[in-house]
């Protein structure tokens, strides 16, 4: 398959994308569009990208794309990727994937029957580090997991957007894939139970939040997403017999294994383009003719977009005068 890709938005996540796909990938990015053809005409200019466009529609339109990537607030996701679909492109969806489980089904769905591939783009699960953490957990030389403990925070001065409950903004929207699709991937199972805390923020979403879960009836899974405070990104997973500590989980490049007998394990897996694995793997997917990576794959989103919803509903309930 010959892969031409068409970019939606020039959001900050885009030239790493971009970057992933011309440093690594196999295919070729064509065209990039913004509500603003100011915007777009410099990315492309920026990166070497022969059309640009000054409306989302035009680049729905152009027949020679066949892969769109999009990067727009998190509300206009299901919008954009319902287009994509429609007009017979194959789709890669930033995360959050929807607002909704309902939206969420409806665009694999569409994707099925349209035989087309979709995807939300989630880098952390292709990093070699996770990996490299799966096979730690899986060889059992932590004995049993119990507990998982999860922290990040991140700016929200470059995007107003992001506190903002009508454009799908907020910490658990904005953060909140990370960490639960990286369990999923790890353990492989079903959450059982959750909870969560919050505190609102000035537009609507929630500024911080605290989320707990329950994974084959005996790990329990901590998350402490902040836009309120600086809180040091890192993962620790602890078992009978040791921990493993994974600074900036989301894009991690490193980790270590530490051994309650003193014992240690570096893992270092440098890397300048930290897309460059999801990119990867997603290009194989196409290849194959495939419409549903068997990694990221619908089982992964729907859960993960079903348990954000219900965790925030409860929220709002909390909120009802």
């Amino acid at each position: 398959m010959n892969i031409t890709y068409g970019i939606i938005s020039t959001a900050s996540i885009v030239p790493r994308f971009m970057n992933a796909v011309q440093k690594g990938g196999q295919g070729k990015i064509i065209a990039i569009a913004s509500r603003s053809l100011d915007k777009a005409q410099k990315m492309a200019e920026d990166y070497n990208i022969p059309r640009a466009y000054g409306t989302y529609d035009e680049l729905f339109h152009d027949e020679e794309i066949n892969v769109v990537y999009i990067a727009t607030i998190n509300s206009k996701h299901y919008q954009y990727s319902l287009e994509a679909l429609h007009h017979g492109k194959n789709v890669i969806c930033e995360k959050p994937f929807t607002m909704t489980r309902e939206e969420a089904e409806s665009l694999f769905d569409l994707a099925k029957e349209k035989n087309l591939f979709i995807i939300e783009a989630q880098k952390s699960v292709f990093l070699p580090v996770i990996r490299r953490v799966k096979e730690i957990i899986q060889s059992g030389q932590l004995g049993d997991i119990k507990l998982i403990d999860f922290s990040s925070s991140f700016d929200i001065s470059y995007n107003t957007w992001i506190t903002s409950e009508k454009e799908g903004g907020g910490a658990l929207y904005t953060n909140g894939s990370y960490f639960i699709q990286i369990i999923k991937y790890l353990f492989e199972s079903q959450v059982t139970a959750k909870n969560g805390l919050y505190l609102d923020g000035t537009n609507g979403g929630d500024s911080q939040c605290i989320i707990t879960l329950k994974l084959l009836e005996h790990i329990h899974v901590v998350s402490k997403i902040s836009t309120e405070i600086q809180i040091p990104g890192l993962a620790i997973i602890y078992g009978k017999y040791g921990r493993i500590e994974i600074p900036n989980y989301w894009k991690a490049r490193t980790a270590k294994v530490i051994y309650n007998d003193g014992k240690t394990e570096e893992i270092h897996y440098p890397c300048d383009y930290e897309l460059l694995y999801e990119v990867e793997h997603i290009e194989k997917c196409l290849e194959k003719g495939l419409i549903e990576s068997p990694i990221m794959n619908r089982d992964m989103t729907v859960e993960t977009i079903g348990l954000m919803e219900d965790i925030k509903k409860s929220w709002q309930i909390d909120k009802a005068p």
